[in-house]
């Protein structure tokens, strides 16, 4: 990742797929820099017990990749461990993922060191999402569907039941200016039509991302999140067609569409006229 904070939110922005690595198994981090998602977490918080984490902490500085394409999910504020992850994240210049983000406060400190993803997975965090999302130098939200399915007592794989927390998430990244959010994981690593399902449910809501916990998952991600032919198609015709109101194939075209149009020829990182 660009030392430059502007050149890194720009592709944590951009990115579709995120893949999670374990902080803990160094071995692993050159694979999943290779498996060709768009950016890597290294996982500090979930994946490492806590009597490891200081070593996960040293093995992640000592990775050469570390501040390429990399995103470092810290422990949370208020843990004995939150201050040397951040400050070791803010030294090599690298992006952060802030899990638990429920605090404008608590963000807005992790802001001002480090281009930010905000991880929501609680209640409160749900309900406080546009004055998380609103911070200044938050570049993403990404929603922590396991961990907020465990405090609503719920399913974190039932779609239906979070959908309420996932229209809010996108709502609130909308309303405060943002990229649109990344949805949360599926944990049922080898399962592709589970994969894809989650994946066409979360596109529908707005979401234009997903983290991976495999590298299995990646391109599978990356392609459900990529504009179809038949959207840049019609993209291009709505493009073509010139900014004054008129129709195509038979549909109002106005600015808002044209706009639409626009977003997803930049997202396939085609010319958007």
């Amino acid at each position: 990742m660009s030392s430059d904070p502007a050149d890194a939110a720009r592709r944590l922005a951009a990115a579709r797929s995120f893949l999670f690595v374990p902080g803990d198994r160094p071995e692993r981090f050159a694979k999943a820099a290779d498996s060709g998602a768009d950016l890597i977490i290294v996982d500090l918080e979930d994946a490492v017990a806590p009597r490891d984490k200081e070593r996960a902490r040293r093995s992640a500085a000592d990775w050469p990749g570390l501040g390429a394409r990399t995103v470092v999910r810290v422990n949370p504020p208020g843990t004995p461990w939150f201050d040397a992850d951040l400050a070791m994240a803010a030294g090599r210049g690298c992006p952060v993922m802030l899990p638990k983000a429920e605090d404008p406060a608590a963000v807005a400190t992790v802001a001002e060191r480090v281009p930010l993803i905000v991880l929501v997975e609680t209640a409160l965090g749900i309900e406080r999402a546009f004055a998380v999302c609103s911070v200044p130098g938050v570049a993403r939200a990404a929603l922590g569907n396991v961990d907020l399915a465990a405090q609503l007592g719920i399913a974190h794989d039932d779609t239906a039941a979070l959908t309420h927390a996932r229209a809010r998430l996108v709502m609130a990244s909308a309303a405060a200016g943002i990229a649109p959010p990344v949805d949360g994981v599926t944990t049922a690593v080898r399962d592709l039509a589970a994969l894809a399902a989650d994946t066409a449910h979360a596109r529908r809501m707005g979401f234009t991302a997903k983290l991976c916990v495999h590298p299995f998952q990646v391109g599978p991600v990356a392609d459900a999140f990529a504009p179809t032919d038949a959207e840049l198609r019609w993209a291009r015709s709505v493009v073509g067609a010139g900014d004054s109101v008129t129709t195509v194939d038979g549909q109002m075209i106005d600015r808002p569409v044209l706009e639409r149009a626009r977003g997803l020829l930049a997202r396939a990182g085609s010319p958007a006229g």
